[in-house]
Order: C-alpha cells, then sequence, then structure tokens
C-alpha cells in the first residue's frame, strides 16, 4: 500500500505505517495547499491528513487510485465525507483518546482566566511586582458556582465530571439529556438562553456545524455575566469572533480562554491585543501520550481500511453497504 502523510506526526504511527507500505511524508512543517495535497496524494492508495487540510471534493476526486483517507483529529469537518461516500472511500478519524486531556486543557484555561495566571506572570516577570497589595490581580472564585456546558458528548461530560471536586452547580445544554451527568453532579439540562444567564462559568464542547455557526453571537454574550468567563476548545466559529472582541473589550463578561478560532490559524489582531483572554495554539489533544495514541489510532485506522476492512472508527460505514459510484 502506498500512503501520503499530510504532515509529520509521533513516530510510532510513521513506524507502523513503514511496516505495510510505502510512505510518503509531506517534508515541510505547515500547512499544505490544496494544490500540494493533490499532488502528495498521485499514486496513492491512502490519505493520513489533519483537520488544517481541505480535503474537498476536489481533492477526493483527483485520484482514481485512493481507496482511504484517515483524520488525524476528531473532527472531520474539514473532510467531504459526502463526495468521499459517493466514491465509495472510507472515512475515518479518532474519537475518544483525547477525551480526558482535551477536558483538561478547558479546565486549565478556566483557571488560568479565572485567577489570571498569564497576566500576573507577565506582570511578574516586568519586575512591576512590588509587594502584596489588596487589590492586585482580582479574580473569580471556582468553587460552588455555577457550571455552564454547551455540549456534553465526550469530552463535555469529561469536563463537567472533574467539576465534581470544586462542589459546583452544573448546568447544560444539549439535543439529549445526558442522565450519567445528572446522576453523579446533579446537573440540570436548561435551554442555552438560561445557562448563559446563570453560569459563572461556561465552556463549549459541540461539534461546528450548520446550527452551531455563531452559536455565541453579540446576543448570547449580552445575557451572560459580567463576571462570567467563557471557555472554548471545540471549533472557532461556533463563536463570533467580533463579537467576542467587542464583549471583552467593552467588559461585558469578565474574560475568556480560547484554543481555537474562527479563521484558525489567522487571529483578530484587537483579540490578541486584550489582557482578558487567554489564547492556546489549538493545543487541546497535545500531551505527549495522546497524540502518539491518536497517530496510532488513525495508522490502525487506514491500515484495516485499505486492507479491505472496516476501519474501527469509520465515520461512513455506509461505504461498505454500496458500490462506488467512481
Amino acid at each position: 500500500m502506498k500512503i501520503f502523510v499530510t504532515r509529520k506526526i509521533p513516530a510510532p504511527g510513521i513506524e507502523l505505517l513503514k511496516k505495510e507500505g510505502t510512505v510518503d511524508i509531506n517534508p515541510h512543517n505547515r500547512v499544505l495547499t490544496k494544490e500540494e495535497i493533490i499532488k502528495g496524494i498521485k499514486g496513492k492508495d491512502g490519505l493520513l491528513c489533519l483537520l488544517t487540510d481541505p480535503i474537498d471534493k476536489v481533492v477526493i476526486n483527483a485520484e482514481p487510485q485512493l481507496k482511504m483517507i484517515a483524520s488525524y483529529a476528531v473532527g472531520y469537518d474539514n473532510i467531504d465525507v459526502a463526495a468521499a461516500t459517493k466514491l465509495g472511500i472510507p472515512v475515518s478519524n479518532t474519537p475518544g483518546v483525547l477525551t480526558e486531556t482535551t477536558a483538561e486543557l478547558a479546565w486549565a484555561l478556566l483557571f488560568a482566566v479565572a485567577r489570571r495566571i498569564v497576566e500576573g506572570d507577565t506582570f511578574t516577570r516586568k519586575g512591576t511586582f512590588k509587594g502584596w497589595e489588596p487589590l492586585l490581580m482580582l479574580g473569580q472564585d471556582v468553587t460552588k458556582k455555577t457550571l455552564g456546558v454547551i455540549g456534553t458528548g465526550r469530552i463535555g461530560t469529561a469536563f463537567a465530571l472533574k467539576s465534581k471536586g470544586f462542589l459546583m452547580n452544573i448546568l447544560y445544554t444539549d439535543e439529549q439529556r445526558n442522565e450519567h451527568l445528572e446522576k453523579e453532579l446533579g446537573a440540570t439540562k436548561v435551554p442555552l438562553s438560561k445557562l448563559l444567564k446563570e453560569s459563572d462559568f461556561i465552556s463549549i464542547h459541540v461539534p461546528l456545524t450548520k446550527a452551531t455557526h455563531h452559536l455565541i453571537d453579540e446576543k448570547e454574550l449580552r445575557l451572560m455575566k459580567k463576571t462570567a468567563v467563557l471557555i472554548n476548545t471545540a471549533r472557532g466559529p461556533i463563536i463570533n469572533e467580533k463579537a467576542l472582541v467587542k464583549a471583552l473589550r467593552e467588559q461585558w463578561i469578565f474574560g475568556a480562554g480560547l484554543d481555537v478560532y474562527e479563521r484558525e490559524p489567522e487571529i483578530s489582531k484587537e483579540l490578541v491585543r486584550l489582557q482578558n483572554v487567554i489564547l492556546q495554539p489549538h493545543t487541546g489533544s497535545a500531551t505527549i501520550e495522546t497524540r502518539t495514541k491518536m497517530a496510532l489510532m488513525a495508522t490502525e485506522n487506514i491500515i484495516i481500511g485499505l486492507k479491505g476492512g472496516v476501519p474501527p472508527n469509520c465515520v461512513n460505514k455506509e461505504v461498505f453497504l454500496r458500490k462506488s459510484t467512481r
């Protein structure tokens, strides 16, 4: 089997692929253009891509030999799954493995914003700290506050469960009832508007869809408390970034912690200049253990798919029930 990998991934994954066939890896430490991806998959059976890669209909149709697409990520909104399905090409992702890791980062951002950790670190390094002051770097308490969780899938549920030690009141919004959270935490399912109005901390854990694009806009931001903290480790376009800049600048809310951005990797210059927001470079799953597990999961998916089997994490299993239109 011949496989194209759009970016260098942890070595165990590459080693596993090389045992099965020929591997061609993008030599550049950057996101490839669509044209470069098309060139890379020429004569290849499989494509292992990242969530930053534009795998649209044009790319998928460019190589008749392509038989499998494996995404090194949980999300796959960058892939035209419908186009792949039409051609009988399985598409896989890496769910579950990064659940706890991403939930942990959301908590890291929550505490960092609430207690102004980054701002305090910069203040101290500059030599501005002259001693304890009654009003210096005042933040927000976390214990016994109300936590709002938008989306209680794998990551949202893991995030909420980690609140147990802080004796928090949990509100959540989701299409389905989460009985596990209700049993474990006494969580209450509420409409989004109620969650925004009553929560002290709000964390987003929904996938990016047409329905969730700009789910948090000016109207929603104005519903939040002035002391509220907003966290997003899901997808950037779920928040209207311009509205968020306005909310932070005019202090409608206390602060925000972001790991994703609306036009990633581009970030609003206005957002960068603000002190009441913490900006992370999309590192939700960035631990040695998790990224290695993701590499192995993605490579196992692509190997099984290219051998004619059903990849364990196939997102379009219907391709095995229908013939390709290619």
